[in-house]
């Protein structure tokens, strides 16, 4: 069964950051483009970075320079490093396959004074 599995979230105040982690099994994870995902309260989900099989990355314009997708083929892990967190990147947060395919279990972010 594919599996992903987000940690590393919390409650950090403004300006502060976090480091997701989501571990993957179940599948081929080298070859997959993987993406974060997060959704806050009361709003759709929102596509935040993507990384391909080649390690190419993208981002969301509001996080850019701020976040950083990383992936560790060896240990089929994926990062989001988060700096400079500010109040509206408090959601939850989820791994995914880019195509949507697979979602792990989310990891909640609060950014908050």
């Amino acid at each position: 069964d594919v599996q992903l599995q987000a940690c590393g979230g919390g409650l950090v105040r403004p300006g502060g950051s976090l480091r997701l982690s989501c571990a993957a099994s179940g599948f081929t994870f080298g070859s997959y483009d993987m993406s974060w995902v997060r959704q806050a309260p009361g709003k759709e989900p929102e596509w935040v970075s993507d990384i391909d099989a080649g390690g190419i990355t993208f981002y969301l314009d509001s996080v850019k320079g701020r976040f950083t997708i990383s992936r560790d083929n060896a240990e089929n892990t994926l990062y989001l490093q988060m700096n400079n967190l500010k109040p509206e990147d408090t959601a939850q947060y989820y791994c995914t396959t880019a195509a949507g395919d697979h979602w792990g279990q989310e990891t909640l972010v609060t950014v908050s004074s």
